[in-house]
């Protein structure tokens, strides 16, 4: 079986690194990162929507474009690469996604049109503060078509116009839509460690809302939903941490040192040679999990977490050793290393930390066991 892109697909992904080249320079980056109130670059989100990107993987049928979803995987990895500050990551790997994989015909039909074009964002509201996400720790409530409670941090909540929640229903934990714009929401900015990507607290007092599909249980629908999120966004650290990798390696040939290149040194050579390795691991976990979502396999239970870690693993090594190649002016403000370390922390907890989803493949991984032994047992 070959794991690669199609040329076609890598003329896409060509055409991608060439348009953000020119859209999204590192001027874009830092002109959101020193004026955080903004959240996102306003242009930048038009002029993607143009292309016809957010609909990469929707179907005609809800005004997308349907190019796939290893298409999208593709342009994943090039908005990785450029550090494109937009809600893109929210909007279609999150919301779109929890849309079409629980919503109803109906809300497909009324939701995913504006989000195809640009037109609308939206984002996903699960966290209600530090911790892992339970059915025990879930305080927001939902009931009588309404949502209280709050959510924090929420990705990209600012600029989002809806946001899918994760609710106490009456009979368990539900996945709700809301209008962000509505009445009984109020927002408030919040600082993390990446202002490109905007982040914010949202109270629900009494705020319209209705149940994700035929509801059922929250939790499970969630964790399917994510599993889709986890391949798409380890995509995007893919591309991020390949470029960390390059600014490193370029420095390094550059730089001298007692009249030779710091490059030359072997202390740098392993330094770069492990975080090859482990950007080609993550590379690997990455395209079988777009394999298994782009066929939805029944193995995307497992090659979702398995991208997930290995990504997230994989920028933020590379994020730090670019820093430390870049030795004393690596973490200065006028250098870039730190984008890449601010872009690596912020993906690896946006949608749960490496340890819950280290959590996660180990049970998934023991109940396969399980089923096989009960299986050999039954014959």
């Amino acid at each position: 079986m070959d794991f690669d892109y199609t040329d076609d697909q890598k003329a896409l992904k060509d055409e991608a690194r060439r348009f953000l080249a020119d859209a999204s320079p590192i001027s874009v980056v830092r002109g959101v990162l020193e004026d955080p109130a903004r959240g996102h670059d306003e242009e930048l989100w038009g002029r993607i929507a143009e292309q016809g990107w957010c609909g990469a993987a929707i179907p005609e049928a809800y005004g997308g474009h349907e190019f796939g979803y290893v298409e999208l995987c593709g342009l994943a990895e090039e908005l990785g690469r450029s550090l494109a500050p937009t809600p893109f990551a929210s909007s279609i790997y999150q919301f779109a996604e929890a849309v079409l994989a629980e919503g109803s015909e109906e809300q497909k039909q009324e939701l995913l049109p504006a989000i195809a074009s640009g037109e609308s964002i939206g984002t996903i509201a699960v966290s209600e503060g530090p911790g892992t996400v339970s059915a025990k720790r879930v305080k927001t409530q939902y009931a009588n078509g309404t949502l209280t409670g709050t959510k924090l941090p929420v990705a990209d909540g600012m600029a989002a116009g809806k946001a899918v929640v994760l609710a106490m229903g009456s009979d368990g934990p539900v996945l709700a839509v809301t209008d962000l714009a509505g009445p009984g929401v109020s927002r408030q900015m919040v600082e993390t460690i990446d202002p490109t990507r905007g982040a914010a607290t949202i109270v629900f007092d009494n705020a319209p809302a209705q149940v994700l599909g035929s509801g059922g249980d929250g939790i499970a629908a969630l964790a399917r939903v994510q599993d889709r999120s986890a391949v798409l966004m380890s995509f995007e650290q893919l591309g991020g941490a390949d470029r960390a990798l390059e600014m490193a390696r370029d420095y390094a040939l550059e730089r001298y040192a007692f009249g030779r290149p710091i490059g030359s040194y072997q202390a740098i050579k392993h330094k770069l040679a492990d975080v090859f390795i482990r950007n080609e691991v993550a590379r690997t976990s990455a395209y079988y999990g777009a394999w298994a979502l782009s066929t939805n396999a029944p193995e995307l239970a497992t090659a979702g977490p398995a991208a997930r870690i290995a990504g997230c693993n994989a920028y933020w090594l590379a994020a730090k050793e670019n820093i430390q190649t870049h030795g004393g002016i690596g973490f200065t403000w006028e250098a870039d290393p730190h984008l890449h370390y601010r872009r690596a922390r912020h993906l690896g907890l946006t949608i749960g930390s490496v340890k819950t989803w280290k959590r996660k493949l180990t049970d998934r991984l023991e109940a396969q066991r399980a089923a096989r032994q009960a299986e050999r047992e039954a014959a």
